[in-house]
């Protein structure tokens, strides 16, 4: 089985595979977390729209107001709040 590969506007993709290869937007040094790190939320801003409750993140991730997040590959993040502290347990 062959595998053909072509690239499109610094695009990769694979005949064997629907998924795109997601370029990195991050100009930074040190670059800033990537979509698939646990710390990707520390990327700096790109874009900020309070008013509509998102931001776009430098690694590609959107982040919104209730801390749910959409990765650049369209996986989603479902919101992670903090507990509150009446919900915190202690250990004794």
């Amino acid at each position: 089985m062959s595998v053909t590969r072509r690239v499109t506007d610094r695009t990769t993709t694979d005949d064997t595979t629907p998924q795109r290869k997601i370029p990195s937007m991050c100009q930074h040094q040190p670059p800033c977390p990537t979509a698939d790190s646990a710390d990707r939320e520390a990327a700096a801003l790109v874009a900020h729209h309070p008013e509509q409750g998102w931001s776009l993140l430098c690694n590609g991730v959107l982040l919104f107001e209730d801390t749910g997040e959409l990765l650049p590959d369209g996986r989603v993040i479902a919101p992670h709040r903090p507990l509150g502290t009446d919900q915190v347990m202690t250990a004794a």
